[in-house]
């Protein structure tokens, strides 16, 4: 099956042009959206992912209709890839299951990867540069309205809030949710030992 995913990022914006340079390829289902293409929490998007199966055709305007960030055109790209569903981009004009495709695909990953490890490598020189004028303190703890941690953790307690939950609900992440229910209860145990 032909599908095509059409994209804009503002309800302003008009999706015509997409559709119309879409129309010599003969699509048989168009996945319309206006939203931004920062991160993948797109609706019709995972509905399209969710919607292919093995042997469809998915063809884009550009690369960019489908996300804004490398990490997230890769991770797009490996779900069709285990789906066997071949990509096509008009604008670049490849495929995904085309020679070219695939080379294109892998150095883009590679780009990534390397911008990924000069960047952190930059982190760790600031750091240690930093830490060599004293000036470094780490990232400063995330504070919290203590009645509200205090009915998270009692609602994860009495299993009525899962760990993913409280982390949306103070937007932290779940390792952070671990560290303070672990600090919490090694405080408890401590007052407990004062008392005795």
């Amino acid at each position: 099956m032909k599908i095509a995913y059409v994209r804009v990022s503002t309800q302003e914006q008009n999706l015509d042009r997409q559709l119309e340079l879409l129309k010599p390829y003969e699509i048989e289902k168009v996945f319309q959206e206006k939203q931004s293409g920062k991160d993948m929490s797109r609706e019709k998007l995972n509905e399209l992912i969710e919607f292919v199966r093995e042997g469809d055709e998915v063809y884009v305007e550009s690369w960019s209709r489908l996300s804004r960030t490398v990490s997230d055109l890769l991770k797009i790209f490996e779900m069709f890839d285990r789906k066997k569903v071949r990509l096509y981009s008009v604008k670049e004009q490849y495929d995904t299951s085309s020679p070219t495709g695939k080379l294109m695909v892998n150095i883009i990953a590679a780009l990534n990867q390397f911008e990924r490890e000069n960047l952190l490598e930059r982190q760790r020189e600031g750091i240690a540069c930093a830490k060599q004028k004293g000036v470094y303190r780490g990232r400063k703890p995330k504070e919290f309205d203590v009645n509200i941690l205090k009915e998270v953790l009692a609602d994860i307690e009495q299993k009525e809030m899962t760990v993913t939950e409280a982390a949306k609900v103070l937007g932290v992440t779940r390792a952070t949710i671990y560290n303070i229910i672990k600090r919490t209860q090694k405080e408890a145990e401590n007052n407990a030992d004062k008392k005795l």
